[in-house]
């Protein structure tokens, strides 16, 4: 699932655009059509299309994994999930095979959601806190000080691994880069987040934060034949990588399963308490 950088380099790429589109913002929807209606988490595809026509793109942004693009009088809030991509393409181009909406824009382009696992969902509100009012903090919240972290931490009493991954204590941050945060932070998945102390809890702030720009600045990571933007994949820590030495010891990786999730980790580094 692409999380908050691969979801961050989309909307960079729509807002700014690239050497062979132009941005996106400013741009006026003409139609939209709806090829698999149960993308559509809300309304029906008959109101999804009146309400669009004629909205123009004020802004394009991201909260957590959602990416959200303001329009003049709506909201457009799209969640990739599993296999979901957005890109710009000509209106007459040939539709891929697993297009399941596309807005067209009075410029002669279109914008399409493909999603070849079909569980991505897009919401069209007026108010984008209808879904992202369970939401925790950005990682980047300049209100979530250490200290803050800290206590929110020590208040939960959870592993940190689904802790890390649970979107209501922190928007964002998915298996990928849980597992290289907690390894930058030296800290064992199973840890439990009490017994963390303040120092290793400004520690596990910051490295959080260090992969999550780290995989910004490389436009993600590219592992399968879904998302295809970047190349953090190869700069990975201990994801994806059992077996093979630890870039900090030589420690062969490890992968257990927490919560059902594979999790990577070297047993020097992250020792378990």
């Amino acid at each position: 699932m692409p999380e908050l950088p691969e979801v961050e380099s989309i909307a960079y790429r729509l807002r700014e655009g690239t050497l062979e589109q132009a941005p996106l913002v400013g741009a006026e929807i003409l139609s939209a059509q709806v090829f698999w209606q149960r993308t559509l988490a809300t309304p029906s595809p008959e109101k999804f299309s009146e309400a669009l026509a004629g909205q123009v793109i004020q802004a394009i942004g991201r909260r957590g994994k959602f990416l959200r693009i303001d329009l003049t009088d709506y909201v457009l809030l799209i969640h990739l999930r599993m296999s979901g991509d957005l890109w710009v393409e000509a209106m007459d181009a040939p539709l891929a095979k697993h297009t399941r909406i596309i807005l067209n824009f009075s410029d002669h382009r279109r914008l399409n959601f493909h999603d070849p696992r079909k569980f991505g969902r897009v919401w069209l509100v007026t108010d984008p806190q209808q879904v992202l009012s369970s939401l925790g903090p950005e990682p980047f919240d300049s209100n979530l000080t250490s200290e803050v972290f800290y206590q929110h931490l020590q208040q939960v009493r959870r592993q940190l691994k689904p802790l890390l991954l649970d979107q209501r204590f922190l928007a964002g941050l998915g298996n990928i880069y849980a597992d290289e945060a907690l390894h930058c932070a030296g800290l064992h998945p199973l840890t439990l987040s009490h017994q963390l102390t303040l120092p290793e809890a400004r520690r596990l702030l910051e490295c959080i934060r260090t992969v999550l720009r780290e995989g910004i600045r490389r436009n993600g990571a590219s592992i399968d034949w879904v998302y295809r933007g970047g190349d953090f994949q190869n700069y990975f820590r201990v994801y994806q990588r059992v077996g093979l030495p630890c870039p900090t010891c030589g420690t062969a990786i490890q992968r257990i399963k927490v919560g059902q999730r594979g999790t990577h980790f070297c047993p020097n580094c992250q020792p378990l308490r």
